[in-house]
């Protein structure tokens, strides 16, 4: 049951501070472009190659909880890039390049068809 608890309750404030950071971002930028997401993203991965490096080399005894909480909770609430970029990152490091390669293509081209394909489906009154 913890770890679920970790989870929720870091999801619940990586996603607040996703919301706080897109408002002012927001506030700030009055444009069409998503910069918002855009450096919500970037910022998500810094934090999220900081805390696995940091958890690796300092504190290996805590490293489930605190990943729970942080990487997969407060991070995955912040934004789902970072763990993408982990992963990929991960893959690269262990020698996996074409696996990575594959990961990263599949997951940007599977993520936008299907969103597009949902829309489409959507628009024309089908249900997926």
């Amino acid at each position: 049951m913890l770890p679920y608890l970790l989870v929720a309750t870091g999801g619940a404030i990586g996603s607040v501070l996703r919301y706080g950071a897109g408002i002012a971002v927001g506030g700030l930028w009055r444009n069409a472009f998503p910069l918002g997401t855009l450096l919500i993203n970037i910022f998500g991965s810094l934090l999220m190659g900081a805390f696995v490096g940091t958890m690796a080399r300092l504190l290996p005894g805590w490293q489930n909880e605190a990943r729970l909480f942080f990487a997969v909770g407060v991070l995955g609430g912040f934004t789902t890039f970072s763990s993408f970029s982990l992963d990929a990152i991960v893959l690269a490091e262990r020698g996996n390049l074409a696996a990575a390669g594959l990961y990263v293509i599949v997951s940007v081209g599977g993520g936008l068809f299907a969103l597009w394909l949902a829309l489409l489906l959507m628009r024309t009154g089908v249900s997926p």
